[in-house]
C-alpha cells in the first residue's frame, strides 16, 4: 500500500465532502431549465466523492498496478507555476475594476509566460505580450456576451453597457 496514493485519495474523498457540505448552504430554488444553484456543486461533489473512493480502494488493494512511469521533468517548474499562479490570483482581484473579458485576458497571458516558460520558450517582448492579449480577449468577448446575453447571467464589466 503506498501512502501517497492513499493520501490523495483522502484528500479527494475530504474536498468532495466540503463542496458537498458547502452545496448544502446554497438555497436550491429551480432556475431557468429546473435545476438551481446548488445543482453544479453537487455534481462536483459527488463526482470528487466517487473518485476519491475509487483512489483510495485502488490504494488500499495495492495501489496503481498498471501505472506507467511519469514523462517529463523529475521536479515541478516553479516559475512557471508562478506565472500561472499570479494570472489567476490577478483575475481573482481585478475582475470587479476592469471587468471580465480584460480580467480573464490578463489571466490568459500570463498562463502563457508560465507554460511558455515550462516549455523553455519565454518571449517577454512587447510584440509577444500583444498577440498572447489580443488572443485572451478574443476568447473572453464571446464568453462574456454568452453569459450576457444568452443565458442571462451578469457577469463584472468595465462598462455599463453590458458589451464590455
Amino acid at each position: 500500500m503506498n501512502r501517497r496514493h492513499v493520501a490523495v485519495g483522502a484528500g479527494t474523498l475530504a474536498l468532495g465532502a466540503l463542496i458537498v457540505a458547502g452545496a448544502t448552504t446554497i438555497r436550491s430554488d429551480a432556475g431557468y431549465g429546473g435545476v438551481g444553484p446548488n445543482f453544479l456543486p453537487w455534481v462536483v461533489g459527488l463526482a470528487l466523492l466517487a473518485c476519491g473512493a475509487f483512489l483510495v480502494w485502488e490504494a488500499v488493494t495495492g495501489g496503481f498496478r498498471l501505472m506507467e512511469q511519469p514523462s517529463g521533468d523529475e521536479h515541478g517548474h516553479w516559475p512557471g507555476f508562478i506565472w500561472v499562479s499570479i494570472g489567476i490570483l490577478c483575475t481573482a482581484a481585478l475582475i470587479t475594476r476592469i471587468g471580465f473579458v480584460l480580467s480573464c485576458a490578463l489571466c490568459f497571458v500570463l498562463a502563457v509566460r508560465g507554460f511558455k516558460s515550462a516549455e523553455g520558450r519565454l518571449d517577454l517582448s512587447p510584440k509577444a505580450w500583444i498577440v498572447d492579449l489580443a488572443v485572451g480577449m478574443a476568447i473572453a468577448a464571446p464568453v462574456y456576451w454568452m453569459f450576457g446575453k444568452l443565458l442571462a447571467i451578469s457577469l463584472p464589466g468595465l462598462t455599463d453597457t453590458g458589451w464590455i
